[in-house]
């Protein structure tokens, strides 16, 4: 069957000659009086439009013998199928994001009809969250050869900036320490300015994870399922002097989905009129008392994990480190008086 011409050409009564879209009725002057070349500019604009459109159907032809269900996959199907890879909180995660209203732009679309005007408006309308998020549904059907080429160019991607962050204090910690009425949730607050762990791997802690006769606590973190195993001092010691002897630490808290959690701590914060920190801001407390403190920055990886935001961030720039004058210095140098040789 034949395609139908997008243009279409006309005279007006000046002699000058037209296009017009038949699409969008739009008309533009060709700015010539001669048919013949009229007639080369119209049959240059519809071979321009029609070349591309050609083109689209070849590839899908291919496609739907390589891909049977090609022609008829959306997002939505990619988002399930990025959810089948993940699981517990990761998965938790994802499809709470997924759920973002900012997704309904492309959520129903099919990735074969998908242009960058479709990506572009729901970063446009959306966070940071979702340029992340976005991203990584984007590489998923790129990497499964679903979609021909990047969607938007990988230099093209609107930058991720996220808002500044900062540790905790000990004066805020102790605060909000101090109003919790709830002896397991105080406890946990101050594991978490103690050990710097995760949210989600201090809640889930187990008794049998806490090795007394060595001082450590060993466990798998949530996020990459590495060991961890901390030393703990006598701060730590008390605190687990007041917890269980067996099975969770922390019986009730750790039933808690993290969002709950998160919230226990920002109406806290929120009735002392503490601003900018969250539960993950113990995490940077942590990094930046061990960078003020001179604890080597391999032990701090070790501690919080080597791919630690919250690591990168302190030992980078963030924690301020005393530096003494070189005249204090000086005054350290103890001059060695030799002793004058005897004459022979």
């Amino acid at each position: 069957m034949p395609m139908k011409t997008r243009y279409r050409l006309f005279e007006r009564n000046t002699g000058i000659f037209f296009i017009q879209d038949n699409i969008s009725g739009k008309q533009e002057s060709l700015r010539t009086r001669d048919k013949q070349a009229a007639l080369r500019l119209l049959h240059a604009r519809n071979e321009a439009h029609e070349q591309p459109a050609i083109n689209r159907e070849i590839a899908k032809a291919y496609l739907t013998v390589s891909d049977p269900i090609s022609l008829t996959r959306d997002w939505q199907q990619v988002m399930a199928s990025v959810a089948d890879t993940k699981t517990g909180n990761t998965l938790e995660r994802w499809e709470r994001a997924m759920r973002e209203k900012p997704f309904d732009a492309i959520r129903n679309v099919k990735l074969i009809d998908t242009h960058a005007d479709h990506f572009l408006h729901a970063l446009k309308t959306g966070t940071v969250s979702t340029n992340i998020f976005l991203r990584r549904l984007h590489n998923f059907a790129l990497d499964m050869d679903w979609i021909p080429k990047a969607i938007i160019p990988r230099k093209q991607w609107p930058g991720i900036s996220f808002n500044e962050k900062r540790g905790i204090t000990q004066e805020e910690h102790e605060k909000i320490s101090h109003i919790e009425g709830n002896p397991e949730r105080r406890a946990f607050y101050e594991l978490l300015w103690l050990l710097g762990g995760s949210q989600s791997d201090v809640a889930t802690l187990q008794a049998e994870d806490v090795d007394w006769h060595r001082h450590t606590i060993a466990f798998h973190r949530m996020k990459t399922g590495s060991v961890a195993q901390l030393h703990f001092g006598d701060g730590v010691a008390k605190v687990l002097h007041s917890l269980p002897k067996h099975g969770p630490l922390f019986p009730r808290i750790s039933k808690n989905k993290e969002s709950d959690r998160a919230k226990q701590f920002s109406r806290s914060c929120k009735r002392l009129d503490i601003t900018g920190i969250s539960l993950q801001s113990y995490r940077y407390a942590w990094a930046e008392r061990a960078k003020t403190c001179g604890y080597p920055e391999r032990f701090a990886q070790q501690a919080l994990g080597h791919n630690s935001a919250a690591v990168h961030r302190a030992y980078a720039k963030k924690a301020q480190v005393k530096l003494p004058s070189l005249e204090e210095y000086e005054k350290k140098i103890v001059t060695v008086d030799f002793p004058k040789e005897k004459a022979v």
